[in-house]
């Protein structure tokens, strides 16, 4: 059994949810803020047999996709006033980070 952890944008958090019900996954959301961005994110935990992750994988990937957007930068608070930029900048945002780890044991009560 693994335990797969995903990180996703807000904006693919719905359809990835959809397409996870619709293939029978199981999966617990979770809002989290990402630290670069400081932006909304939801954490997918995906408790499911080891012949299927690759299928939960493929979910992911196919659900989750990045795009280019453009971010105000946080200024540095306590920080180096020198390296700030003060103008919104391009960056890669979404996409998924995804982790897989065993399972030593699973209990449903």
């Amino acid at each position: 059994m693994k335990l797969i952890v995903a990180v996703v944008q807000d904006q693919d958090s719905s359809r990835l949810s959809s397409a996870l019900t619709k293939s029978d996954f199981r999966a617990t959301k979770l809002a989290s803020t990402g630290g670069f961005l400081r932006s909304g994110n939801t954490t997918f935990l995906i408790g499911t047999e080891d012949e299927l992750v690759s299928n939960a994988l493929d979910l992911i990937r196919d659900n989750c996709r990045s795009r280019e957007q453009m971010v105000a930068p946080v200024s540095p608070m306590g920080g180096n006033a020198d390296s700030y930029i003060p103008y919104p900048v391009e960056v890669e945002v979404g996409g998924a980070t995804v982790f897989v780890l065993p399972i030593e044991q699973f209990h449903h009560f």
